[in-house]
């Protein structure tokens, strides 16, 4: 489920027989629940909008799921190699790795 801009992800807990689920874009934690499936869309909204609001009067700024920030550890000699096929591309590393990533999200 995707509600401005934050995504929700759910799963059933069958001993409670209720569907539960959480925010996956964002580190702060958003949660929600429901009994059925309009009643966990619901519950998902109302999640977001109680985030927002409380962010906004605390003052504070509303965790933005995907900065397009993407800070990697990589391994010493995989960095390396990287830069080289950049270059030899001629791309910048991470022009070279938005379209190796871009090439692999599409070929599933």
């Amino acid at each position: 489920m995707e509600y401005k801009g934050y995504i929700g992800k759910v799963e059933l807990d069958e001993e409670a027989g209720i569907l539960h689920g959480e925010v996956i874009n964002i580190r702060d934690v958003i949660t929600f629940e429901g009994a059925t499936v309009e009643e966990v869309q619901r519950s998902f909204q109302e999640s977001v909008d109680d985030y927002l609001d409380f962010c906004a009067q605390r003052g504070e700024s509303p965790e933005k799921p995907f900065s397009g920030r993407f800070l990697v550890r990589l391994p010493a000699e995989l960095h390396r190699n990287a830069f080289i096929q950049a270059k030899l591309a001629g791309k910048s590393l991470n022009g070279w790795v938005t379209e190796v990533l871009q090439t692999a999200l599409h070929s599933r």
